[in-house]
């Protein structure tokens, strides 16, 4: 009779530290960035919706009329081949570039000025399954997405430190 109430009481406990845990692990490996509000000039595209994303993460509200623009050019993919099979697996390398600028709105002088961003992944890719490559190339590219708007996170908080 009394090893229930103990067992009880020593799951609740487990509960409670690892409650604990996980509040104290949330939000680890976020960025932060300094910048209390920023303007974003880009063209609607999912690589522009991820930056805003991190942006607002990192904790900066993007807005319209900030002291600061972001100038988001399109980013370009491009692939290439790193093993000469034309069956079955094969090696691939996937790249993402996207061009940006930072500018201050009150005279438009370039704090950054024509700087690109550029990360890249490799993926192995095989031609028996078609759909497996679709979903490995799209995993791979939303992937780089989120790499390339941490290192323009990563960016902007030595151009604050400045």
């Amino acid at each position: 009779m009394t090893r229930r109430p103990v067992l009880i009481g020593l799951i609740a406990l487990a509960l409670t530290a690892l409650a604990g845990c996980g509040f104290q692990l949330r939000g680890l490996h976020q960025p932060e960035l300094a910048l209390s509000e920023i303007s974003l000039s880009a063209n609607v595209s999912p690589f522009s919706e991820e930056v805003r994303r991190t942006l607002e993460s990192a904790g900066t509200d993007v807005v319209d009329d900030a002291d600061l623009r972001l100038n988001l050019g399109d980013e370009r993919l491009g692939e290439s081949r790193l093993t000469r099979s034309d069956s079955g697996s094969r090696e691939t390398e996937i790249t993402l570039t996207a061009p940006f600028s930072v500018q201050r709105a009150s005279d438009s002088a370039y704090l950054l000025n024509q700087q690109r961003l550029e990360v890249s992944t490799t993926v192995l890719l095989s031609t028996d399954d078609l759909y497996s490559v679709d979903q490995v190339r799209s995993e791979a590219i939303q992937r780089l997405r989120r790499d390339a708007a941490n290192q323009l996170i990563d960016r902007l908080t030595a151009l604050k430190s400045q």
